[in-house]
């Protein structure tokens, strides 16, 4: 398999349930391609283990009906609860399906017993290339809606961390688009509480005595409940229009939690598992590793912390340099460094992510530069925000505005983060923290102002 455009990464909402999207094969066979929503496009092919993705893709989106944008926005994926995997046009998904337990064994660390029973099927879904400030472009109804409910799954599943003001604005447009209109009085917060976990993420569901319980989780406000969810209901805006057309006037309110997902940096992210080394604490010193996700898109690369669902690290591409390791050479780790500081003294830093995906995530950035280099070489990126108002016009003082806020699960904690801090001097490196004997360099992005840049040392640093 070929890593340039294949990603996978650790399951999602996609694993909520195992199952098969072959029934039979031979000269025709039952194919049945999964939706964002968890519905069912069934399909009658022949030849299909001779059958590409693309010629499969192509077959979906004329079943629905989908306008050629869908070419570009959604892609073809082999998902299981262990391992997703975007398609390329030109792959045989039946061929891959057979080669399941290889790359299991490969880009996992899944038990034996696990992988020989488990089975991937096959799911339409966005393509991780597919840029944002294309999909404010979208007006079809069906592609927005698709884009909206694997938007929300996300959300749910907290592979998209947000603050909890962020989740109620979010819930509050899944309660205009599943309950209608707001009506003052018309729910209630007790009818809210009874499926509250169609509106906010599992882990900000949990109930105490019968009410909304404290938040868990660093970054976010306890106390907040069904009230907060409903006070958001009732401030959605109406679109002026017909609202005959029930499905048509759900368009606005797709799109209005697309926007509002924009301002996530993670957005559209292909999702893999990792560990990361936890900052020696206590009189031992004791560490130990804690799992993370490691979402990476066309805007850069994000460290997500599993179990506490908010970001440790994230970097766009300028202000990063990358490597990888992989088992031939020692272990199967990604190497990120960027810039940062020791004490008030600049110095490089380098986080190390144990994962059997390490080269998939490599390669994943390398093409993810790629294609931003090709599409806007001398435009720095967008924010999703400024996309919104203005493409490519909004200064950076306006980007992303309402991330900005203290403790936001958004924002970086680097203080959360086990590094290897140095700076070089010529082929020697002073180090700060940890020995090491293998630098970084190579692999970086420079794009004039903000890039990553290698610190130069000073005499109060310790020589190595």
């Amino acid at each position: 398999m070929d890593g340039t455009e294949d990603n996978a990464g650790q399951p999602g909402p996609a694993d909520r349930s195992h199952r098969s999207s072959v029934s039979s094969v031979g000269a025709r066979a039952d194919v049945l391609v999964y939706l964002a929503d968890d519905t069912v496009v069934p399909l009658a092919m022949e030849n299909l283990p001779s059958l590409t993705a693309h010629e499969l893709h192509q077959t979906v989106r004329e079943v629905l009906q989908l306008p050629d944008v869908a070419l570009d926005a959604f892609a073809l994926w082999l998902v299981s609860p262990l391992l997703e995997v975007q398609l390329k046009p030109k792959h045989q998904p039946y061929k891959l399906g057979r080669q399941w337990q290889e790359l299991l064994l490969r880009f996992t660390d899944a038990p034996d017993d696990d992988v020989a029973m488990d089975e991937p099927s096959l799911q339409f879904r966005r393509n991780v290339f597919f840029p944002k400030r294309r999909e404010l472009q979208i007006h079809d109804k069906e592609v927005l809606r698709l884009l909206y409910e694997e938007a929300k799954s996300n959300v749910l599943a907290a592979r998209y961390p947000c603050d909890v003001e962020d989740c109620e604005a979010l819930g509050a447009l899944v309660c205009r688009v599943q309950l209608g209109p707001y009506q003052p009085g018309q729910p209630t917060a007790c009818a809210l509480r009874e499926k509250l976990d169609s509106f906010l993420p599992a882990h900000l569901c949990k109930r105490g005595h019968g009410l909304f319980a404290a938040l868990r989780g660093r970054g976010t406000k306890a106390g907040t409940g069904e009230q907060g969810l409903l006070n958001a209901y009732s401030r959605v805006k109406e679109v002026a229009g017909s609202e005959s057309e029930h499905e048509a006037s759900l368009s606005p309110h797709y799109r209005a939690y697309l926007l509002k997902c924009h301002e996530l940096p993670f957005y559209g992210s292909a999702f893999f598992h990792g560990e990361i080394d936890k900052p020696a604490q206590g009189f031992l010193h004791r560490g130990g590793q804690k799992p993370v996700s490691v979402a990476i898109s066309l805007e850069g690369v994000h460290v997500i912390d599993s179990r506490e669902k908010h970001v440790l690290l994230g970097l766009r591409f300028q202000e990063l340099s990358w490597d990888h390791t992989s088992p031939e050479e020692e272990e199967s780790a990604l190497w990120l460094e960027f810039d940062g500081d020791s004490e008030g003294t600049p110095v490089n830093k380098l986080l190390k992510v144990y994962s059997k995906q390490a080269e998939l995530m490599s390669s994943l950035i390398e093409y993810c530069i790629e294609l931003s280099q090709a599409a806007e070489p001398a435009a720095p990126q967008e924010s999703a925000a400024g996309a919104a108002s203005a493409p490519g016009n909004s200064p950076p003082a306006t980007q992303r505005p309402q991330l900005r806020r203290q403790g936001s699960v958004v924002c970086s904690r680097i203080q959360h983060l086990s590094t290897i801090d140095y700076v070089e001097e010529g082929e020697q490196i002073k180090r700060v923290k940890p020995r090491r004997s293998t630098s970084f360099f190579s692999r970086q992005l420079s794009l004039g102002q903000g890039s990553y840049t290698v610190v130069q040392p000073t005499e109060s640093l310790e020589q190595g």
